[in-house]
């Protein structure tokens, strides 16, 4: 390849991961649904007195369980309530960064009065979110689709404001930088990481930064499931060993619980998905203070972590059966061997290893445990890089693992495209079950 060819894939890879590497308050998906309301609200004279909305299965999957931050309340009604009343339409995926108690009372109220509704709305589009106000005769309506805060329809009063169109030109930019991941390779992210200048991607050290607090956070606030505290407090007790691996287990499922009990402070995500984003930075994190790495040390494993997962990510379904804490625990894996040994064979080999190991993890919405498959992925990913340290792993001849980790991701990928299909619609019918949605 050459250094031309080499520039432009580098600047491309940038591009992806600023773009898909973001600070989000609360779970992406009812974020969506508060964002689409703060946008419409926007466009009204005063408080809305009624919402009606729409969402796809899968947002509506990854909606139900888990609590909208600074509410103590779980779904989709009252995200879409506070984002109607409290949310900042330019915040994006901070949207609910600067809830007041004031204005969560209200959106509770608005709730026990009956005036929220939330349906869900079936058709191809994976990711959707539309949220309507209503203020006496008048009404806004803006509509979420293809992106968590990608808006594609904005109605007020009927009349058409705004409408995306499919060729726009800060679409073709992002269709032009995600297309770089096509035609990649996992060696070509691995050198660009090892490789690229440090400033260029000093700025991913905020993700250490941010997840690191809500690490902190969930470590000393009754979060979730509170598995990282309950994890140190059997460590307190000697059932559980003081080392690396519950180091990285702890670390990385505190944030997570944090993160889905309804924590104000913002997660640096990963694809859309803030306990992706966990995934792919809390392990890397523990690892580089173990090893005492320098700040571009661990800038590069960070970025081989996050572009990583990225890489993996982006040939799955928006939203899938496929619990995507598993592929964003692959590029963890990725961060961690490059520390603990830089070449590319440790890193190829203890992802293959994974797919191998926690391939069949399913995705049964955002909840609190959430913070469970987290703590289950970051472990299988240190165990998966042991054994790559040892030059051992699941080889070609085992399952879906190729002997080209391209080919073995393209494999998982497959399956989640394909055959996981069915068992995302089936979990879907499940959980509709339970909360009567039609």
């Amino acid at each position: 390849m050459s250094n031309t060819t080499d520039s432009a894939l580098w600047t491309a890879f940038i591009h992806v991961i600023q773009q898909d590497v973001q600070p989000a308050v609360g779970c992406t998906e009812p974020i969506a649904l508060a964002l689409a309301s703060a946008i419409a609200a926007s466009y009204l004279p005063a408080k809305a007195e009624r919402i009606e909305a729409r969402v796809s299965p899968n947002l509506m999957k990854n909606g139900m369980g888990v609590t909208v931050p600074g509410t103590g309340m779980v779904g989709l009604p009252i995200a879409a309530a506070v984002g109607a009343l409290g949310g900042d339409p330019d915040g994006g995926l901070e949207v609910l960064k600067n809830l007041s108690s004031q204005q969560v009372a209200e959106a509770k109220a608005m709730l026990e009065r009956g005036d929220v509704r939330v349906d869900m709305q079936a058709g191809d589009e994976i990711l959707f979110a539309e949220a309507t106000l209503y203020l006496g005769e008048q009404w806004a309506c803006v509509t979420i689709a293809g992106g968590h805060t990608q808006v594609v329809r904005i109605v007020i009063n009927g009349n058409v404001l705004f409408e995306l169109a499919p060729e726009s030109p800060s679409e073709q930019v992002a269709c032009r930088a995600h297309d770089c991941l096509k035609q990649a390779t996992a060696r070509q992210v691995y050198q660009f990481a090892t490789q690229v200048p440090f400033e260029q991607i000093a700025f991913i050290l905020q993700a250490a930064k941010l997840n690191g607090a809500l690490s902190q956070e969930g470590l000393t606030g009754n979060y979730g499931l509170h598995i990282g505290a309950s994890l140190m407090r059997q460590r307190g007790r000697g059932l559980l060993v003081k080392d690396l691996l519950s180091d990285i287990m702890i670390r990385s499922a505190a944030a997570s619980d944090a993160r889905m009990g309804g924590a104000l402070l913002p997660a640096m995500s990963n694809s859309g998905s803030g306990n992706q984003g966990i995934a792919a930075t809390m392990p890397v994190v523990v690892v580089a203070e173990h090893v005492g790495a320098s700040e571009e040390e661990l800038a590069r494993a960070l970025i081989l972590s996050h572009l990583m997962a990225i890489y993996i990510h982006s040939q799955l379904p928006t939203l899938s059966a496929l619990c995507a804490a598993t592929t964003a625990a692959m590029g963890a894996a990725a961060g961690m061997a490059w520390l603990l040994e830089p070449r590319y064979e440790p890193v190829a080999l203890a992802i293959g290893s994974m797919i191998g190991d926690i391939s069949g993890i399913i995705c049964d919405g955002a909840a609190n445990s959430c913070a469970m498959k987290v703590s289950t992925s970051v472990s299988a990913a240190y165990k998966a890089v042991l054994m790559a340290l040892d030059s051992s792993g699941v080889t070609g001849n085992e399952g879906i693992v190729a002997d080209d980790v391209d080919q073995s991701i393209a494999n998982l990928c497959a399956l989640a495209c394909g055959a996981m299909r069915q068992t995302d619609s089936q979990i879907i019918e499940i959980m509709a079950r339970k909360c009567h949605c039609d």
